[in-house]
C-alpha cells in the first residue's frame, strides 16, 4: 500500500487473484488477466483488427485497478506528467489510463519481489556538458 494509488481493496483483491503472488508471477500475465494489456488479432502476416484488451478480463480487478489509476494520476508526480504529456501528445485520455494501470500493476510487482516498500526516487535530469581539452 505504498505505492500512490494503491489502497487496501486493490492490495487485498490482488492477493486473492493471484494466490499470494504464487500463481500469476509474471506482471505481463496479469495484466492480460485483468484486462489492461491489448492483444493483437493476427494470423501469419494479416491483421485482422486493431489491438483491443479482452472481454473475458476479471472486470472487478480492471475497475479496483481503474480507480487506482485515476487517484494515482491525481497523487503521483511521476503518472501525472506522464498522463498530462501523453494526452498532449494526442493520445486518448482511456488509452493512457489504461497504460497507467500497467505501470501499477508493474510496480506491485517490484515491490512484491524486492520485499521493501515503494520508494518513489524523484528523476533529476543534468545535462553534461562535453569539455573539450
Amino acid at each position: 500500500r505504498t505505492i500512490p494509488g494503491i489502497g487496501e481493496q486493490v492490495a487485498t483483491h490482488m492477493i486473492l487473484c493471484t494466490y499470494n503472488f504464487s500463481r500469476l508471477t509474471d506482471p505481463r500475465k496479469f495484466g492480460s488477466y485483468a484486462g489492461v494489456v491489448p492483444n493483437s488479432y493476427e494470423s501469419g502476416t494479416s491483421l485482422k483488427g486493431k489491438p483491443r484488451v479482452s472481454p473475458f478480463a476479471n472486470r472487478k480487478m480492471k475497475s479496483l485497478l481503474h480507480m487506482a489509476a485515476l487517484t494515482a494520476v491525481k497523487r503521483d508526480g511521476d503518472l501525472k506528467q506522464y498522463y498530462e504529456r501523453k494526452v498532449a501528445e494526442g493520445k486518448s485520455k482511456m488509452s493512457v489510463l489504461n497504460a497507467v494501470r500497467n505501470k501499477l500493476i508493474h510496480r506491485m510487482y517490484s515491490v512484491i519481489k524486492r520485499q521493501t516498500p515503494y520508494f518513489n526516487q524523484p528523476v533529476i535530469n543534468v545535462k553534461k556538458e562535453l569539455v573539450l581539452s
